[in-house]
């Protein structure tokens, strides 16, 4: 597919992937809305935000929410009490509300532009996104958004957002299973993946969109940059995974190369757990100790002064 030229080209892009997406989404990154979910996303949050955690908030707006990831978790928790939540592709919205209904959750839902939200001023206490400001063309608009809809002394939270070179180091234990996948798939008794719809097609045109969706890689002072420029204040940026995901990306390398029916419950139990257990390796003693340039996410807080 040749190179995205225009904001609305990217946009319309991130709509049509998403909306493929949207229906395996939670399988395909392991999204959890039970006690684990939970513990991850008020884990994410803490280290933005520190002991304000404890106090909650009354009104959050999510971005980019995908499937509920964010808001349906700390609903649950209490931590907010009254989520709205906004993707741009209607398929996730509509996944999202399947979420919350099945849940017993009470969310709004809103199919919207990041970069041109339906908000009055100083709607929000909280505004919150994961893994969406890397797909969002104009971020200097978006930022500007987030200010506006944020109430003053409000604060906005961004977790899962990729760094420039934790991206890059990344990219060897990607390569390392592709290397691997024959040998693994042979141990494990998996077939290889099932063959691809015919070229042209819709499916493989629009799975192949994937590559296209993700257009920003950052370093910590971008994020702080966009935010002070929009006048936010009291700004931090912090690195989060760094062996836990190069574990998650050397296995789920390995994993796009089988047929998932094929791929045996011990073995993803296994990814998950080993997961779960370098998550609390990095946050305990590498986090602390080294630049966040270096991990593979970057999370941002910032206050409306």
């Amino acid at each position: 597919m040749q190179a995205l030229r225009t904001d609305e080209e990217i946009r319309e892009v991130n709509t049509r992937y998403h909306d493929v997406a949207a229906a395996g989404y939670d399988f395909k990154w392991g999204i959890d809305f039970g006690k684990v979910g939970q513990a991850q996303v008020l884990r994410k949050l803490r280290k933005l935000v520190g002991p304000e955690l404890d106090r909650g908030y009354g009104r959050a707006l999510e971005i980019g929410a995908g499937t509920g990831y964010f808001s349906l978790n700390l609903l649950q928790t209490g931590v907010v009490e009254h989520a709205t939540c906004t993707d741009i592709s209607p398929g996730m919205v509509s996944t999202l509300g399947a979420n919350a209904r099945r849940l017993g959750l009470e969310v709004k839902t809103v199919r919207a532009d990041a970069e041109s939200l339906p908000f009055a001023d100083h709607s929000f206490d909280l505004v919150i996104g994961h893994a969406v400001l890397h797909h969002l063309p104009d971020l200097g608009r978006a930022f500007s958004e987030l200010h506006r809809v944020l109430a003053p002394g409000g604060r906005i939270a961004f977790a899962g957002e990729p760094s420039r070179l934790g991206d890059r180091l990344a990219a060897w234990p990607k390569r390392g299973a592709a290397a691997m996948a024959p040998v693994w798939r042979a141990l494990i008794g998996a077939a290889g993946v099932p063959s691809a719809a015919s070229p042209g097609s819709t499916d493989s045109f629009d799975h192949g969109l994937e590559r296209c969706v993700d257009i920003h890689a950052f370093a910590p002072e971008d994020l702080e940059r966009h935010a002070r420029r929009a006048g936010f204040t009291d700004i931090g940026v912090r690195g989060e995974e760094l062996v836990a995901s190069w574990f998650g990306w050397f296995n789920r390398a390995l994993e796009a190369t089988a047929d998932p029916d094929d791929v045996p419950m011990w073995w993803r139990q296994y990814a998950f757990h080993g997961y779960l257990l370098l998550q609390r390796l990095d946050e305990r003693v590498l986090e602390p100790l080294l630049p966040p340039a270096i991990f593979y996410n970057l999370l941002l807080t910032a206050r409306k002064e």
